[in-house]
């Protein structure tokens, strides 16, 4: 009998059966994916707090998502350690679940998508395996196959009825009702009015004696008649908390980015009615619908919506109105009669732009002029204001959302337009090109007008990072050479136009409101809004020059006054004037204010000033 050492007894060996029973869960390297998904969520809290630029918005919201996706699926493919029947089978189901989604909801979400469907498919995929690492890894495969197919159907069942200036979008039920199908809805049981319609088929009105007349405190377009958003020789009560506005009047409207142009009790603008492009004319007193032409066409985009984007002109009793698909029409004010009408398509052979034509016409000279972007010389087209012939094409750049600009220049009169290839001159008769000033874009669209300063100096302005350039115009002769005076990437305006005060310009660089001087290109302040309100967001502003006041309508639809003055940022009084995004400019035409977006319209009466308001108009430099 042998005797043995004591020892320890040792731990049995695993059995085969219990080492092919070990769960294959604890081998999930799951650290990565969630380090990619936590850097995608900071970068865009980053961006949502401290960008102002689209470029900014653009990398954080549109280029991370998809630089994390490709991580991520990496990931999971290379470096997860989980069985390969595994990997591949999440995979094939987000590739399903994912291409479905695509089909399914590209017109109805569309870029969403990408800006926030992926972000959240990515968060719960990785979100589920964090919140499940104590189930059995059959019931944890499971629960993430359900998730990411759910999670993908439900922005199957989404809708989104626009973005904001940060990309910001509006979600609904794909199957709710629309602001334009209440509107349609509206319309069909109590009209505004009963009104006069007109067609794009209807017999042209030819010699059409002007019924309606340009007269003191009209507003003959956009941005009024100097197309700078600066009102001359009108003063009003700013103690809106005594005196606010009165409003008169308010209705639904169809969508569409248009301002307004007002003569006389008669306000005129552009919207999207079904699949109908409308040219309407309201009472300006009653908001009630006096006439509407309609032409057969609709044009739409995710991000903005559907609708028009230009501005009615008038001009010599006429109306000029170019429709977000090309149709330019030319109206009687009056009536809505169609004097004539053409397709800028057709005549320029340009490509539909991506945000549609936004183009107002100008009558300068005879003639009416609109950007089209063709080749060929073809970028503005020029028309016989009475007859509609086609009298001239000129100049080469392709891309711009811009319009047509008169300006002074040495005392000649030309035509101005901001493209992607820099600022063009023309001369308004004939369309010869006076003088360009290059300052190319890579693929990025000029929206904001050129700001006039004086007999000589221009801004330009870029969105997208790019900035604001402010140039000299000489004139030798038949020569008209250009000097850059200095650029700055400070004031980067993206489609919301300034207004000049003195030797101060007042805009929107992205959703930051500022104050810069033109003279040097140096920033004075900004800011994001009130100091008891919300933000501005990505609004648009109107001069009122004799009170040296700054009429902002935010993206929220609210009105403020700001103080124009450099010294400080100073708002006076707001108030709440409409409900939905708002990106259209605000119109003021004999002592009452229009304010409209793609959802609602209304009209305000403005107090008359008080004795210690009205004061003289502070002298401003030649422009």
């Amino acid at each position: 009998m042998s005797i043995e050492s004591p020892k320890s007894n040792p731990a049995p060996a695993p059995s085969a059966e219990a080492g092919a029973s070990r769960p294959r869960e604890y081998k999930l390297r799951l650290w990565p994916g969630v380090a990619i998904v936590a850097v995608l969520w900071i970068i865009r809290l980053v961006a949502g707090l401290a960008a102002n630029s689209p470029t900014q918005f653009f990398m954080a919201y549109m280029v991370a998502p998809m630089a994390a996706t490709a991580l991520v699926l990496a990931w999971w493919l290379l470096a997860s350690r989980l069985r390969w029947s595994d990997r591949g089978l999440v995979l094939v189901v987000f590739a399903l679940a994912a291409g479905a989604t695509v089909l399914v909801s590209r017109q109805t979400v569309g870029m969403a998508l990408l800006l926030y469907g992926v972000p959240t498919v990515l968060s719960v995929w990785i979100g589920w395996l964090i919140l499940s690492y104590r189930l059995r890894w059959p019931v944890r495969r499971a629960g993430l196959v359900a998730a990411i197919v759910l999670t993908c159907g439900l922005f199957m069942l989404l809708r989104v009825d626009g973005m904001t200036g940060t990309f910001t979008p509006s979600f609904s039920w794909r199957w709710s009702q629309t602001a334009e199908d209440r509107l349609l809805a509206s319309l069909a049981t109590t009209p505004h009015s009963s009104r006069t319609e007109t067609s794009d088929t209807a017999a042209p009105a030819t010699d059409v004696a002007p019924a309606l007349a340009l007269a003191a405190g009209d507003w003959p377009g956009f941005r009024g008649a100097a197309r700078d958003g600066r009102l001359f020789g009108v003063e009003f009560d700013t103690d809106w908390k005594k005196s606010p506005p009165r409003e008169l009047w308010r209705h639904l409207i169809g969508p569409g980015w248009s301002s307004f142009a007002v003569i006389g009790d008669r306000a005129f603008t552009q919207e999207q009615r079904g699949e109908d492009e409308m040219v309407v004319c309201y009472d300006a007193l009653t908001g009630a619908e006096l006439w509407a032409h309609k032409d057969a066409t609709r044009f739409s985009e995710l991000v903005a919506g559907a609708g028009p984007r230009g501005t009615p002109t008038f001009d010599d009793g006429r109306i000029y109105a170019l429709g977000g698909s090309g149709h330019l029409n030319c109206l009687d004010a009056a009536t809505g009669a169609v004097v004539w009408s053409h397709d800028i398509l057709t005549d320029s052979g340009a490509e539909l732009p991506q945000w549609g034509f936004s183009s107002s016409p100008l009558v300068v000279q005879g003639i009416v002029t609109v950007f089209a972007g063709g080749p060929e010389r073809k970028s503005v087209l020029g028309y016989d204001a009475k007859s509609g012939e086609l009298a001239w094409t000129s100049g080469d750049g392709k891309l711009s959302y811009c319009s047509t600009h008169l300006a002074h220049v040495d005392g000649v009169e030309q035509l101005l337009i901001a493209t992607d290839i820099g600022l063009q001159s023309f001369e308004p008769e004939t369309g010869k090109v006076l003088w360009v000033h290059y300052w190319p874009t890579e693929k990025v669209a000029r929206i904001v007008q050129p700001a006039v300063l004086n007999t000589s100096d221009i801004l330009i302005g870029t969105g997208m990072g790019i900035g604001t350039r402010r140039i000299h115009v000489g004139h030798e002769g038949n020569k008209w050479p250009t000097e850059e005076l200095w650029t700055s990437k400070s004031f980067k305006p993206y489609y919301n136009d300034m207004v000049i005060q003195g030797t101060y310009l007042y805009g929107f660089d992205g959703n930051i409101f500022m104050c810069v001087g033109w003279d040097d290109g140096k920033v004075r302040w900004r800011t994001r809004g009130g100091e008891n309100g919300d933000p501005y967001g990505n609004g648009q502003v109107l001069l009122v020059v004799d009170q040296s006041l700054l009429l902002v309508l935010t993206e929220a639809g609210e009105v403020a006054l700001v103080e124009a003055q450099p010294e400080k940022f100073h708002e006076i009084a707001r108030f709440k004037a409409i409900e939905g995004k708002t990106w259209n400019h605000p119109v003021i035409a004999h002592g009452k204010l229009f304010v409209r977006n793609a959802e609602e319209v209304a009209c305000f009466e403005l107090a008359p000033p008080t004795a210690d308001q009205a004061r003289a108009p502070e002298a401003q430099p030649a422009r």
